[in-house]
């Protein structure tokens, strides 16, 4: 969990700007036709021939969004690819090309930076997606990384935010709260480190949902699904700052109102059983809690019988045409107003 202060270390100023990039990403390989031209020139040069192109980026700042106490450097740089590739998916659209770039503070050696890449190169190999530039600079505000992801989409299969309409379902993929929970779990292991360093925790009990916060996974399964089942989302979103937020932009740009009902919203038993130890609603855990990187999205009612019961996806709700009403619905058939309180990237108490 924690570097090993006993490795022989090289300063990055050995290297310099060129030659740390080169260096960094002399084992990633070309695996997109698309990729003409990829690390190495002024720009890279990608063709898309026929496909609409999709572009979009995030950027991640060391004590904003992760924390490198209990974060390994390669489970960063693998996450930091992930959740941009999420985005591409809730476009419906596939990614092909990522750039990736960095501000880095003189505390990091280049063993750790090839710790992160290796991370990087994990993700791109297991999504089948390029790296094919960025850029590098020094910070004094710790580590900074800026990742932008490229992807390619078929004209006839786009969903937006906009789209869903009333009796729509509202279906998500896979579990929620996992890295809510996950998170909890390292943060109470943090603070026991601080008092006791030589506490060494055993997290085996944890093990699904602090992987669900250290090493999440974009839904390529889904998307791959979707195609194959021939359905296409009316809307869809990824669920990055909460269900309840993602719910409301799906609401406000589809201007429809929606039904979620408490008793569908899928939760993992490990999650129940840390939000227990931590006096903690699990329904606030899967509303709230963010970083679950599923996909949220609007489905007609006519493609339900090819969902149904489908292990990968829930229907947790309908869509309805009172717009300015976004309700949940308990297992007491109580009507509860839903409010935006997942992840604000710009709150003051970050």
């Amino acid at each position: 969990m924690f570097e090993n202060k006993n490795k022989k270390t090289t300063s990055i100023e050995e290297l310099g700007e060129f030659q740390l990039i080169e260096h960094l990403t002399k084992n990633f390989n070309l695996n997109n036709p698309s990729t003409l031209i990829g690390i190495g020139d002024d720009a890279s040069v990608i063709d898309f021939k026929n496909s609409l192109s999709v572009v979009s980026t995030d950027l991640l700042i060391e004590n904003i969004h992760f924390d490198l106490t209990y974060m390994p450097l390669k489970h960063l740089g693998y996450k930091a690819v992930v959740v941009n590739l999420s985005d591409i998916y809730s476009m419906n659209a596939r990614p092909s090309q990522i750039t990736v770039s960095l501000g880095i503070s003189n505390r990091f050696s280049v063993e750790a930076l090839e710790d992160f890449y290796e991370g990087v190169r994990l993700a791109c190999l297991k999504y089948k997606i390029d790296l094919v530039g960025g850029d590098t600079t020094s910070s004094d505000k710790g580590l900074i990384i800026s990742i932008t992801a490229i992807g390619q989409l078929s004209k006839n299969k786009i969903s937006r935010r906009e789209g869903a309409i009333d009796n729509d379902l509202l279906v998500v993929s896979g579990d929620l709260g996992g890295a809510y929970s996950g998170l909890q779990i390292l943060e109470r292991e943090k603070a026991v480190f601080k008092v006791n360093p030589k506490n060494q925790p055993d997290l085996d009990a944890y093990s699904y949902s602090i992987g669900r916060q250290l090493k999440p996974e974009a839904r390529k399964d889904v998307f791959e699904l979707l195609d194959e089942l021939k359905i296409v989302p009316k809307a869809m979103i990824d669920i990055s700052d909460g269900l309840s937020s993602e719910v409301l932009h799906l609401c406000k740009s589809s201007r429809i109102g929606c039904n979620i009902f408490e008793d569908k919203i899928p939760i993992d038993p490990e999650v129940v059983k840390i939000c227990d130890e931590f006096k903690i609603n699990p329904l606030t855990a899967a509303l709230n809690g963010g970083e679950d990187y599923e996909l949220l999205m609007a489905i007609s009612q006519s493609e339900y019988e090819k969902i149904k019961n489908h292990p990968y996806l829930t229907v947790i709700g309908h869509f309805t045409k009172n717009k300015s009403s976004a309700k949940l619905i308990t297992s007491l058939n109580q009507e509860i107003e839903i409010t935006a309180q997942g992840w604000n990237s710009i709150s003051k108490s970050n």
